[in-house]
């Protein structure tokens, strides 16, 4: 029987406000992981169609229209899209992914120097990352008579390029293959990319804006190019100065993660000195 008097609750132990306290913490992490994975669909939504509407998306990605402005004015913070009445527009400065053939006409000549400096960089024997662009293009042109070549590309363009390179060993990765840019890309060819180590990887972004960083046109190809960044103990840019002070969709890498940059000689000397201030080697052609 009892005699009336009442225990006290037991104290909670040591552990549960860190463990509330841990939890809490996760869940902001999580919450910043949803948010900017929906960002990074809004800009492709944006890069298709050019203009978004907060309730459309709202609908769309069953949010409220708060969390979509939200977004659109943390995108809007970062320069990637204008915001604009009800929505938002790609802002004149965001670079689309021109088609391969125009991209091939454009700024050939440059294009042709940076490639054959770029080539005076690779050692026999050396393992090299090519990405698919069109100035890459034009270093395959000029390394086949290298000896004992490892070339690691995602650039359909590259590696048909280099059929006749004699003593070129070249893998291609495998994907989702891209017409746009005679590229593969997605999560397999990320992955296959993460079994490799290279000496040098040459990359060349669509757009090239010194406080945004190199960036490219096409989100899945831009993951592509991380993993590239991941495995490569240098990097090489090689970009024609008509890609500088632009932003396309997504960033590849800041300047910082750049060792050099081979442009022409049409950079602006503002670019040049702030390149050169922030510690690239930087090579004119």
């Amino acid at each position: 029987m009892s005699n009336g008097t009442v225990k006290p609750a037991a104290p909670a132990g040591p552990g549960v406000s860190e463990k509330s306290a841990s939890q809490s913490a996760t869940d902001l992490q999580l919450d910043g992981m949803m948010a900017e994975e929906r960002r990074t669909q809004i800009l492709q939504i944006l890069r298709n169609a050019g203009r978004v509407r907060v309730n459309e998306l709202a609908t769309q990605f069953n949010t409220s229209a708060v969390t979509i402005r939200n977004d659109l004015n943390d995108l809007s913070q970062r320069g990637l899209v204008q915001r604009s009445h009800g929505g938002a527009m790609l802002p004149d400065a965001i670079m689309r992914e021109s088609p391969l053939q125009e991209r091939l006409k454009a700024h050939a000549e440059e294009k042709r120097r940076i490639g054959a400096t770029a080539a005076t960089m690779v050692n026999d024997g050396e393992t090299i990352i090519l990405d698919s662009g069109t100035t890459t293009l034009e270093i395959a042109r000029q390394i086949k008579k290298k000896r004992g070549l490892h070339i690691i590309t995602n650039g359909v363009n590259i590696a048909a390029e280099l059929l006749d390179a004699r003593d070129c060993e070249v893998f291609i990765v495998g994907g989702t293959v891209r017409g746009e840019s005679a590229s593969i890309s997605g999560r397999f060819t990320e992955e296959m990319f993460d079994q490799f180590s290279a000496d040098k990887l040459f990359l060349s972004g669509a757009g090239c804006d010194l406080e945004f960083g190199v960036s490219g046109a096409n989100l899945e190809e831009t993951m592509v190019n991380r993993a590239m960044l991941r495995i490569a103990r240098e990097i090489i840019l090689v970009a024609d100065a008509s890609k500088f002070s632009k932003r396309s969709m997504s960033r590849i890498a800041p300047f910082s993660e750049i060792d050099t940059v081979i442009s022409d000689k049409g950079l602006s000397e503002d670019v040049q000195a702030k390149l050169r201030s922030s510690g690239c080697n930087l090579i004119l052609v």
